[in-house]
């Protein structure tokens, strides 16, 4: 069945569309409760809930017909039924919000690729590193008539406007990489969208250049032919869970859970399943 591009566009907004409307009800709800605490190991074995904040994404967490799929998705499910709690999964595709609800115990957990980088250790308490990625451009593939340039190279990135997640930690890699050309990188954050309607909307001509994570992106390529994502911005990033900061046990068990689970032949066909062509 031959899908057209237009259908392949709407589809991914909407996606977006719809996991925002999950998360702002989730979050209305969320505020009328006036007895949130940040919680620990404990609490939650208590309570056995497990809230956790992730990104509607191909990779993080999605829905396939009538069921739920993502790498991110399958290793929460995993790790609850071994600690015997439920989890409620949120999708929340702001950096920002999901930050904000760690901070205020909204959510126990953060389960979704971040960097290590020094400004995410300051505010969230970092599990051990469960993945790698980097950012990378997308854009058009040269074609004749297309006023666009096309960028070969991070040189060439000189006075173009780049599109990012709000909040995304590739914002703090574009300032380094202004400075490191010499010139100015202009930068514009969409609200509320991820890396996949990012994608859309510069396959669809509605923008000229994204940021995005190289993993989501290379998930998403084939469904946008007319996509480049071969030109680099960052380096390649080690990446990991986050928790409150005043949750250590809670970081100690999952790094503990994690650091085990990771050698087994169940991991490595999850990980093959999201990540291996």
């Amino acid at each position: 069945m031959i899908v057209s591009r237009d259908y392949k566009y709407i589809k991914y907004l909407a996606l977006g569309v719809v996991a925002t409307l999950i998360s702002t009800c989730f979050s209305n709800r969320k505020k009328q409760n006036n007895e949130l605490q940040v919680k620990d190991y404990q609490t939650l074995v208590n309570d056995g809930v497990l809230r956790v904040a992730t990104e509607y994404n191909t990779i993080a967490y999605h829905v396939d017909g009538d069921s739920i799929k993502g790498f991110h998705y399958d290793l929460v499910v995993a790790i609850s039924k071994q600690h015997g709690f439920k989890a409620e999964i949120t999708p929340i595709m702001s950096v920002t919000e999901r930050i904000e609800g760690i901070n205020q115990g909204r959510f126990d957990l953060i389960a979704h690729d971040i960097p290590l980088t020094s400004a995410l250790k300051d505010s969230l308490l970092l599990t051990t590193p469960i993945n790698r990625s980097k950012q990378v451009l997308v854009q058009r593939k040269k074609v004749e008539g297309d006023s666009v340039p096309f960028i070969n190279n991070q040189l060439d990135l000189a006075k173009k406007t780049l599109y990012t997640v709000e909040n995304s930690p590739a914002l703090l890699r574009i300032e380094n990489l202004s400075n490191e050309i010499g010139d100015t990188i202009y930068t514009k954050e969409i609200e509320k969208y991820g890396s996949e309607q990012l994608m859309a909307l510069v396959a669809h001509k509605e923008i000229d250049y994204a940021v995005c994570d190289e993993n989501v992106a290379r998930a998403l390529v084939d469904s946008f032919p007319q996509l480049d994502i071969n030109t680099q911005i960052s380096f390649t990033q080690l990446c990991a869970w986050a928790v409150n900061k005043k949750s250590q046990q809670l970081a100690d068990s999952l790094n503990s859970w994690l650091d085990s689970f990771m050698k087994t032949t169940e991991f490595e066909e999850l990980y093959n399943n999201y990540y291996k062509p």
